[in-house]
């Protein structure tokens, strides 16, 4: 009930306010709702995916001046003739402009990381900018006017009034896109790109595309700001499209909570009304005009994102009427039902799954692997073990193809794969945990396990988006619940899973990795962290699981651990394999135990 509490409250404003505020006070909730609409698509692409842009402000542009110049010109082409004069075909070639200098630009600059990637917008930004000033036909620094207002049903939107309805209910409509959107398959690969690189392309997750995915829906969210923008005003210069306002819808983002969908609308409105607010109050309280109130906007700026890093949307739920109370007593969630999602075809047990022949890996001059060799077959438990530097996780990576191997042969199901990247080789049915736990803390553990399941789906962002998945998406999570039941965390199921300790946070990560119903699951120390009951319990799941004609290949420090579960032992050394064979032979080979085991065959 509670969640519900701001969209009541939302639409009642928004239906009243042209009914009892005065036309220049509806005026600015519009200017607050289309700068909503742009930080919308900033707290997707920089709140959710992680990546900053400082070039919003250019997509507001296109999509202003592409249906501004439709509209308003005389000269066009004779095979564009057809476009002219109406606003809603300006709104649909705003839209394909957007689109397609978005996905160029999105090529070029969506593969960078680090500084590099804000660098880049900011440099387009401006050149887009400098653009819109030094095109004639787009009447420079002196704009365009008599932009007609768009007609529904033959009758022209005008007025505050009229206009306030269309802006909002735009508004809400991309809010309700965004929050479907973020509740499915597509927004959880988004989401996984927060847990990097690594994780996501590991659990089948295409990341250029995500990236891509996020970046385009945030240029086409400022692109139709930019077309109602136009189309209210009835007219445009470059002005409001330059990098200053980019920062600024960035800073609406940020502060009003980037990570949220009413976090956007929360920072917007806060930003234009402090903006409109400190212009009025400021010259009349120093006597004299000027740009005041950019220092000390900037002055409040910096103490809100000191005191709120996350923004104010958080602290302000936390503080609603009946929050804390409703936390407190929150009822139990119903677990995901759906029918099953098809799954591999067992293979027979002895199967050879995974063969390495004469693997190796180099660093420069370092060599981590050194002519590695062994199998894996379905049905049984291989353990790789080795004191600490040996190579094991380096190994593992090259298997993984997270860092793939310099030399040797890897196939896996008879083919190779050795230059496969980690995501085909998921969808080959390779699975695996990380040494360092690699789950996004904010989402649900219910999330985390589903995301293990993204190449068991195929809906992408528009079906999501318009809420056309929800078959699909009620089976990967009732998968995902399956999975969390099988490893004995069903009642953890709904927490956060940065709220979960070390030990389950590993276990989550088996159930990532199981939802993606793999034949070869590739574990990376699964027993670190875990109290001696959880091992056992553990342990009795990896049986199950060879039982289940699964094959395992293990990474673990645990010798107890290792030795009553594992079928056969590899043991490395400097890089080397120096033993392998079943776990009592490898126990009393004086080779292990000089290496590594010390006095445990003794």
């Amino acid at each position: 009930m509670m969640r519900r509490v701001p969209t009541v409250v939302l639409l009642a404003a928004v239906a009243l306010a042209p009914l009892v505020l005065p036309e220049f006070q509806v005026t600015l909730l519009g200017y607050i709702a289309l700068a909503a609409l742009v930080a919308l698509g900033l707290v997707l692409l920089t709140g959710v995916a992680g990546l900053t842009s400082f070039g919003q402000a250019a997509f507001v542009g296109i999509g202003a001046y592409t249906s501004a110049w439709l509209s308003t010109t005389s000269a066009l082409p004779g095979w564009l003739g057809w476009a002219g004069g109406s606003p809603w075909i300006g709104l649909a070639a705003g839209l394909m402009l957007t689109a397609a200098v978005g996905w160029m630009l999105g090529a070029v600059t969506l593969g960078l990381s680090g500084h590099y990637l804000p660098l880049c917008t900011i440099a387009w930004g401006i050149s887009l900018y400098f653009l819109f000033t030094n095109l004639d036909f787009l009447g420079g620094h002196a704009g365009l006017t008599d932009i007609p207002p768009p007609q529904v049903g033959g009758t022209p939107i005008r007025g505050a009034g009229s206009f306030h309805y269309l802006i909002w209910a735009t508004l809400l409509a991309a809010m309700v896109f965004t929050r479907n959107l973020l509740d499915s398959r597509a927004g959880r690969a988004i989401r996984a790109l927060r847990g990097g690189a690594t994780m996501a392309e590991a659990m089948g997750v295409d990341t250029a595309r995500a990236k891509m995915a996020a970046f385009m829906v945030a240029a086409l969210f400022a692109a139709v700001s930019g077309w109602l923008y136009a189309h209210m005003q009835r007219f445009i210069n470059p002005t409001p499209f330059g990098l200053g306002m980019s920062i600024e819808y960035l800073f609406m983002a940020v502060i009003g909570g980037a990570a949220s969908v009413w976090g956007a609308l929360l920072g917007a409105g806060l930003v234009t009304f402090l903006n409109q607010w400190l212009q009025d109050v400021l010259p009349a309280l120093l006597g004299a005009s000027g740009n005041f109130e950019v220092i000390v906007f900037g002055m409040l700026m910096i103490l809100l994102l000191q005191r709120t890093p996350d923004g104010l949307w958080p602290v302000l739920t936390r503080w609603l009427p009946g929050a804390r109370q409703a936390q407190r007593s929150r009822a139990p969630r119903a677990v995901p039902q759906g029918e099953p999602l098809p799954a591999r075809t067992p293979l027979a047990r002895g199967t050879v799954l995974l063969a390495l022949r004469g693997v190796t890996k180099r660093f420069g001059g370092l060599v981590a692997n050194h002519d590695m060799s062994f199998e894996v077959h379905a049905g049984e438990v291989l353990a790789l073990i080795g004191p600490n530097g040996a190579g094991k996780s380096t190994l593992f990576n090259g298997v993984s193809g997270t860092d793939p191997a310099s030399e040797g042969e890897i196939s896996f199901l008879g083919r190779r794969i050795e230059r496969l990247g980690a995501r085909e080789i998921a969808r080959l049915g390779m699975s695996r945990t990380f040494q360092h736990v690699r789950l996004l803390p904010s989402m649900s553990v219910l999330e985390n396990v589903a995301l293990g399941a993204h190449l068991r789906g195929s809906r992408g962002v528009l079906a999501a988006g318009l809420r056309l998945d929800r078959g699909e998406e009620r089976r990967l999570l009732a998968e995902a619940a399956r999975q969390i039941e099988r490893v004995g965390l069903g009642a953890s199921m709904f927490e956060p899973a940065g709220s979960l300790a070390l030990g389950q946070q590993r276990i989550v990560e088996i159930a990532r990795a199981l939802a993606a119903d793999p034949c070869l699951l590739l574990l990376d120390e699964p027993a670190a962290g875990l109290r001696l009951r959880e091992k056992q319990a553990l342990a009795e799941l990896l049986a199950k699981l060879r039982d289940d004609a699964v094959g395992i290949l293990l990474v673990e420090h645990d010798m107890d651990f290792v030795m009553g579960l594992a079928d056969r032992v590899v043991v490395m050394d400097f890089g080397e394999k120096i033993a392998e064979g079943l776990p009592a032979e490898v126990q009393a080979n004086p080779a292990v135990v000089e290496a590594y085991l010390g006095g445990v065959a003794s």
